[in-house]
């Protein structure tokens, strides 16, 4: 192993955990459950295989308040409750449960006049909670609101004409009205982003021109005029769209071109109050950001080092309404499996931040070409051994049949047939080479 190698890794741990030392970490299970009615209502979804501990995973994530809530996939079966809320903080010993939002009775797969599986969250600046709602196979999706602030009141605002297939949810808050944007979004069919505006109670689909995206973010409220970024799934290329095109209600859009991060299918975009953007990828065990008011350069804004294989989505942040960076991180393989933890990226000075996408420093830089060059060097050795063992392998096998075709002929009667056949190739082949060298030589 050679020298910068070694100094690579002992670098690259060292700056990992200044990386990580920068987060606050709130809470850490093993495991996740909900705040259950009683032990016989868990018992009973237990046995009738409509909960499964290992079934619960964090897809998106606001915060308000004292409360984190987070929308939660349903995988391989149908957990029971895809909306729920932790404390951002408890002075109890004892690890925060997962409890439902608004309530019990408010969930429920096939019925549309139930939460059946949240999607994209997003907090307005009247304390409402936005929650997109997929559907199911045989309902129509739908927008939920929440009001935090008065109870959790929870009502229906609009229903779309379509059901599945959407994932982000951004609020687009004007004078003349608020507007949501939405992805819809799969590789198999048309992509569109869905426009509804809540003083029209309208929903209508725009096209984007064949940018296959799955997350999307928008820039700061009080920076008009305002873009909406789409990333490309297939190349890590991000775009831009006016929100003007999209508010006055056109059909179709043009994309604008602003740059490619080196890692493709990012699945979950957020943008801070000082236009950095911030994005998690598939199967990655890090977050990159970039100022978009500066030249296209990204940074790993967080990594987790000790994780050399992640989840399929493994992060889900949020800000708050203090500008506070929230987070959760999952690994069902390692323990503790579930993180949440939070940094005040809002509040503090470029400088105070170990990576900080506005004025990166010295430190971010190093850790992120030391961490390139490891994996770099890492497949290089990987690429050298099993061309190695290729190569060994290989010859052993030409070795063997030679030794073989070698005790085939001694041990046949000269006078057979099969023994003149051979000893005719093996002249033959002799032949062959000594051709072939004296054309190399002519």
């Amino acid at each position: 192993m050679s020298p910068f190698l070694i100094a690579s890794i002992f670098l690259l741990g060292l700056s990992s955990k200044a990386i990580a030392a920068n987060f606050n970490q709130v809470f850490e299970w093993n495991e996740w459950d909900y705040e259950w009615p009683s032990e016989a209502s868990r018992a009973r979804a237990l046995k009738d295989g409509t909960f499964n501990l290992e079934n619960i995973y964090p897809i998106h994530m606001a915060v308000y308040g004292t409360r984190t809530f987070l929308s939660l996939e349903k995988h391989k079966v149908n957990i029971p409750v895809s909306l729920v809320s932790v404390p951002t903080s408890s002075a109890s010993s004892a690890l925060p449960k997962l409890t439902p939002v608004p309530s019990w009775d408010m969930h429920k797969l096939g019925d549309y006049s139930k939460i059946e599986r949240a999607r994209g969250l997003q907090v307005d600046s009247k304390g409402k909670l936005w929650v997109l709602d997929e559907g199911s196979d045989c309902t129509a999706s739908k927008i939920w609101t929440i009001d935090l602030k008065n109870n959790d009141q929870t009502k229906i605002i609009h229903r779309f004409p379509f059901q599945r297939l959407l994932h982000e949810l951004m609020l687009d808050e004007t004078p003349n009205g608020t507007f949501a944007y939405i992805s819809n979004s799969n590789v198999f069919v048309k992509q569109y982003i869905v426009v509804f505006s809540l003083q029209k109670n309208e929903s209508w689909r725009v096209d984007p021109q064949r940018i296959s995206f799955f997350s999307m973010a928008l820039s700061p409220k009080d920076r008009e005029p305002r873009e909406l970024y789409l990333s490309k799934c297939d190349s890590g290329e991000l775009y831009s769209i006016p929100v003007a095109t999209l508010r006055d209600g056109t059909r179709a859009a043009n994309p604008k071109l602003i740059g490619a991060l080196n890692t493709r299918c990012s699945y979950r975009m957020l943008v801070d109050n000082h236009g950095t953007i911030y994005s998690a990828f598939v199967i990655k065990n890090y977050i990159y950001s970039w100022n978009t008011y500066q030249p296209f350069v990204a940074h790993r804004f967080y990594q987790v080092a000790d994780e050399l294989e992640a989840e399929f989505l493994p992060f889900a942040f949020a800000f708050d309404e203090n500008g506070t960076f929230w987070m959760t991180f999952y690994n069902t393989e390692r323990k503790p499996s579930y993180r949440l933890l939070n940094n005040a990226v809002e509040a503090k000075s470029s400088k105070a931040l170990p990576v900080t996408p506005a004025n990166p420093t010295t430190k971010v830089q190093n850790s992120s070409f030391l961490t390139l060059k490891l994996h770099q060097d890492r497949q290089f050795i990987i690429v050298l051994i099993c061309s190695i063992v290729f190569t060994v392998i290989l010859s052993g096998l030409i070795i063997l049949c030679l030794i073989l075709r070698e005790k085939r002929i001694n041990s046949l009667p000269p006078n057979t047939n099969e023994a003149h056949r051979m000893i005719i190739f093996s002249d033959e082949l002799a032949k062959y080479h000594g051709s072939q060298n004296d054309d190399n030589f002519s």
